[in-house]
């Protein structure tokens, strides 16, 4: 199982400290300066969000999403920074998103590995295998709202400028985590930007 060796050790890193879930926490892994040239290519090219295995829940997932191409210098010098910096294969890594939410928008509570019996499962995993770790980058800070809450722990993270989130999908058997579950809360006022890297147990195939 790909795992993340350098994250523990890593100046200023914060680990949540229960055994449930294995998250790491970084402020200030990205400059604001680097941050609004996210949000500028986001922007440009978002589209609404969609999700896998969906069942019609209404309002599940409200964002729109943007692939962040790594031709372009700017995402692959960030891709770079988010592999250098947790250890993880960057050849095991999906391409950059990055993912906007105006007022109200909201991604309920979910979990990023794909469920092994839901119907799309060989679609998403067939390839690659299933997701083993995410990296997520907060870029601003809305004025209110936007929270990200992993419910089963009942842990909320606020979003401010540049900070990093990163965590197991997996247990220490390889087996999937349902603590990681967590819900992107609605955005009360402004609106909220940040980009997530998800990396697979096999090399990306697309």
């Amino acid at each position: 199982m790909p795992d993340a060796p350098l994250l523990a050790g890593q100046p200023g890193i914060q680990r949540f400290p229960r055994p449930e879930l294995t998250l790491f926490i970084k402020r200030d892994f990205l400059d604001p300066a680097t941050c609004s040239g996210l949000v500028e290519r986001i922007d440009a090219n978002r589209r609404p969000s969609t999700i896998a295995d969906d069942l019609g829940y209404e309002a599940f997932r409200t964002s729109e999403t943007c692939d962040l191409e790594d031709s372009d210098p700017f995402v692959a010098a960030i891709n770079a920074q988010l592999a250098t910096f947790s250890g993880l294969d960057p050849a095991h890594g999906e391409p950059l998103q990055g993912q906007r939410y105006a007022v109200g928008q909201e991604f309920k509570a979910h979990t990023d590995y794909f469920e092994p019996k839901g119907l799309d499962y060989e679609t998403y995993c067939g390839r690659s295998g299933n997701r083993t770790w995410t990296l997520m980058v907060y870029l601003n800070e809305p004025q209110a709202g936007g929270a990200t809450r992993f419910t089963q722990v009942g842990k909320t993270i606020q979003p401010e400028t540049g900070k990093l989130l990163a965590w197991s999908n997996r247990l220490p058997d390889g087996g999937f985590n349902p603590a990681t579950i967590h819900h992107g809360m609605k955005v009360r006022a402004g609106t909220k930007y940040v980009i997530t890297k998800w990396y697979r147990e096999r090399p990306w195939a697309g």
